[in-house]
């Protein structure tokens, strides 16, 4: 009995790691959305670490987090640090390349639950009705993750936040809201 449990078990493990290696070995997430505005417009609120708590679901899912900041909120090498509840965890978040009213590039570093390292970006291109602007995050997909997206759909979890998030920012800039 104990010998066909074991034997059950290393099959289970064993189609699990086929499972997960044949994942994809990297991972983006995107969601765009169209503002009623100008590239000006929408720019600062994008590349000022500081205004970004205005517009980001995250904030919302722990209004105790711990935020502190190194640097000028503005710029690359402008630095962010949070430390929050499990649904937040704790990180570092740096402004690593500016293109103004076009590209904002950041390094997100996850500390806790458990360490990563990302690129997100911000990207505004002109349009028809203002502004179309992509929030994308994207990454090296590990042994873990690739596991983690056995049982998670990371897409759907993390897009359904960026798709608040530009929502949430459309509301601000087109009529002063917050948080939809």
């Amino acid at each position: 009995m104990l010998t066909t449990f074991l034997i059950l078990l290393i099959l289970a493990i064993a189609a699990l790691v086929f499972a997960a290696s044949r994942q994809p070995d990297e991972f983006r997430v995107t969601r765009t959305i169209v503002i009623n505005a100008t590239a000006e417009e929408v720019y600062p609120h994008i590349s000022d670490l500081r205004k970004g708590n205005e517009w980001s679901p995250w904030t919302k899912l722990d209004p105790d987090m711990k935020l502190t900041y190194e640097g000028a909120p503005a710029g690359v090498g402008a630095v962010q640090k949070w430390d929050g509840n499990r649904q937040v965890g704790k990180g570092i978040l740096t402004i690593t390349d500016l293109v103004p009213n076009e590209l904002v590039r950041l390094r997100l570093e996850f500390l806790k639950p458990m360490h990563g390292v990302n690129t997100v970006e911000y990207m505004l291109i002109p349009h028809s009705d203002g502004t179309m602007m992509s929030w994308t995050m994207y990454g090296p997909n590990t042994m873990i993750g690739k596991i983690m997206g056995i049982f998670m759909n990371c897409d759907k979890m993390c897009g359904d936040m960026f798709e608040r998030g530009l929502i949430n920012l459309r509301a601000i800039i087109e009529s002063g809201q917050r948080f939809v």
